[in-house]
């Protein structure tokens, strides 16, 4: 398995991947798959911004994808960002989320960013949970009933993994250039 940049080309998996979980999970609250070229505009969107937008490959094919978005546009959140993971069904369990998502924090990490925040979907999704877990993100909360999806209410729970030291010192680099793109 091979970890790089995501693509214009990769835009048909990447669209496939997470029109699965729109379907099929909770671990996004969007109720509609947006299409191929919906999601290059994302991806886009995020590496304009300089943020990683990372997929997962072996043999040609995409496993998975992660990257980081801004937490929010206001210039004093630079320094934070949002995670997001999907990992294509039939390779659930097999190490890609791990992959892709731990070089996205490596990336963030590069860039001077101090925390990552992850907002899960569901308080009943264990492998996304687990994973974030798995890869040092602390439990910050859980908000009730946040979305109605699929006849019920979605709870979103909330992680944060601190990069660079956190809060501990001052940063020592510029954050993320939150407008203009």
């Amino acid at each position: 398995m091979i970890v790089r940049d995501a693509r214009p080309d990769d835009a048909e998996a990447l669209a496939a991947i997470y029109g699965h979980h729109v379907l099929h999970g909770f671990g996004t609250f969007e109720e509609v798959p947006p299409d191929a070229a919906e999601i290059e505009q994302r991806r886009l969107n995020i590496a304009g911004r300089g943020l990683p937008y990372l997929v997962a490959e072996e043999d040609g094919k995409v496993l998975g994808f992660a990257y980081a978005a801004p937490f929010r546009l206001r210039a004093a959140y630079r320094y934070t960002v949002e995670d997001s993971v999907y990992i294509a069904p039939d390779a659930i369990g097999k190490g890609v989320g791990r992959t892709v998502l731990s070089a996205v924090l490596k990336a963030c990490e590069d860039m001077g960013l101090r925390q990552v925040i992850a907002v899960i979907g569901d308080s009943g999704n264990a492998a996304s949970i687990g994973l974030h877990t798995a890869l040092g993100f602390a439990h910050m909360g859980v908000g009730h009933g946040f979305g109605f999806k699929k006849g019920r209410w979605v709870d979103l729970v909330l992680m944060q993994k601190p990069l660079n030291g956190g809060t501990e010192r001052p940063p020592d680099a510029p954050g993320l250039t939150l407008s203009g793109v």
